[in-house]
């Protein structure tokens, strides 16, 4: 490759390295063409771009980026998966892969500055959809105030039947007036 190329690769992949919310990398050693391509199109129909590169191209497009924590698992055979948007997604349709493909190894993941190991992103793959954590997270926030509500109209509420029952009681222990009419004092 020339040199120029190269450094047309290295631009692009650090302009989508920069804008990445998660990265996932692979070892595709083993891999058939046709494999990679059914692999790359599953995540091409989420917007996730999944790029072979040689690891001294990914070297040098990665740093100054959220990315470069993945620089140490850059050994072999690599391929990068890039999510812009949810960063479960690539996880999760890279795991599904893996587990009808054998030969598609997880070697880590990069999500915000931090470094995954292989079961990190297994347990990434494993979250929900955001839009379930985000509904759930809601719910949380909606229980909390109507639980308070209920917390604080249980005194005024208390409150109020002791005074029924206290108004009942007195109710109750009242003599009538007739009955007080025919009481004739001595």
């Amino acid at each position: 490759m020339e040199r120029a190329k190269k450094e047309q690769v290295v631009a692009d992949l650090h302009q989508k390295l920069r804008r990445a919310s998660a990265a996932i990398l692979t070892d595709f050693k083993g891999l058939s063409v046709a494999e990679i391509t059914d692999l790359r199109n599953a995540l091409a129909a989420e917007q996730i771009d999944y790029c072979v590169v040689k690891n001294t191209l990914m070297r040098l497009a990665s740093q100054d980026t959220s990315v470069a924590v993945l620089q140490s698992q850059l050994v072999g055979t690599c391929a990068v998966a890039i999510s812009y948007g949810d960063p479960s997604v690539p996880a999760k349709i890279i795991k599904k892969y893996s587990k009808t493909n054998e030969k598609l190894k997880i070697k880590a993941g990069a999500l915000g500055t931090s470094l995954l190991n292989v079961d990190e992103v297994g347990a990434l793959a494993d979250l929900p959809p955001r839009e379930e954590l985000l509904g759930k997270l809601l719910g949380t926030f909606k229980a909390v105030p109507t639980s308070l509500v209920t917390v604080l109209s249980a005194v005024p509420r208390s409150f109020v039947g002791v005074l029924a029952a206290i108004q009942q009681q007195r109710e109750q222990s009242i003599i009538p007036m007739e009955e007080v009419e025919n009481v004739q004092c001595q």
